[in-house]
């Protein structure tokens, strides 16, 4: 499996020839309807993995995924002054 993934959004013109795809990572999610994979891949080589991909000819557009970039890690949104303001635990 591999560690440092990327996800990869690609819209083709049809599903016909999604089974290409298959080389270049794990395919996660096909739409039949809107006509678009998603797939991981390799994060080291995502950008070579990204032309290649964009070389066929059923392939619309790819774009990639910026989750790996993006702070996920959230403070807390209440602060403890307004709830100290409150005295929840007082008695009727």
């Amino acid at each position: 499996m591999v560690d440092n993934r990327v996800g990869l959004a690609i819209w083709v013109q049809s599903i016909k020839q999604v089974k290409q795809l298959r080389r270049f990572g794990n395919i996660h999610y096909v739409s039949r309807k809107m006509k678009y994979v998603v797939m991981y891949c390799d994060g080291e080589r995502v950008e070579e993995t990204m032309a290649k991909i964009r070389s066929f000819h059923f392939v619309k557009d790819v774009s990639m995924s910026m989750r790996p970039w993006l702070k996920t890690e959230f403070e807390n949104s209440v602060s403890d002054e307004k709830e100290k303001e409150f005295d929840y635990k007082m008695g009727i």
